[in-house]
């Protein structure tokens, strides 16, 4: 499979589309009140979830289209920055799916009965079991902020090359 040198419109609007979900995401769930048992999701957990599904369906698309249609590395930068690259890039996609997972799998261990944005219900993962929920919320709230660090590592690296390097790697990314 060739590998083409820079990014094509879809690898784009999935980037942007899930970046643009991610800024929905995280404050929906700092701000939903603390869950206790024999709670019920409310509106802001129906829509964490609903967020958090989405994100799960466009991160698994990206992937699956960045392994059918690759783009090389820039082939401009240092050794030690093409790993960096791909390093963060990977763990963004590991990272993204053991959230939205982990955080379904929660809700899944909860019993709760949860919609699609209150379209249609989302099968749950498990079944009740408050322990089960318990340690998985601790493994959810360690990968939202496991991810939060590589997302925060990686508009960092976008910003450098852009103001300190200035060698246009961004644009390979942006639109056109």
């Amino acid at each position: 499979m060739k590998r083409r040198l820079r990014y094509g419109t879809t690898a784009k609007a999935f980037h942007w589309l899930i970046v643009a979900l991610l800024l929905i995401q995280y404050p929906i769930g700092w701000l939903m009140p603390d869950l206790h048992r024999g709670m019920k999701p409310g509106a802001g957990m129906t829509f964490h979830i609903s967020f958090g599904f989405s994100i799960l369906i466009v991160i698994v698309l990206r992937f699956l289209w960045r392994l059918t249609h690759p783009v090389a590395p820039e082939s401009t930068l240092p050794p030690w920055q093409r790993l960096g690259s791909e390093l963060v890039h990977w763990m963004l996609y590991i990272l993204v799916l053991a959230t939205t997972l982990t955080g379904w799998l929660f809700a899944s261990f909860r019993g709760w009965s949860v919609s699609y944005f209150y379209l249609f219900p989302l099968p749950m993962l498990a079944s009740d079991n408050a322990a089960a929920g318990k340690a998985i919320d601790g493994l959810h709230q360690a990968a939202e902020w496991t991810l939060l660090v590589f997302i925060g590592l990686h508009v960092l690296a976008a910003l450098a090359h852009l103001f300190v390097y200035r060698d246009r790697v961004i644009q390979r990314m942006l639109p056109e």
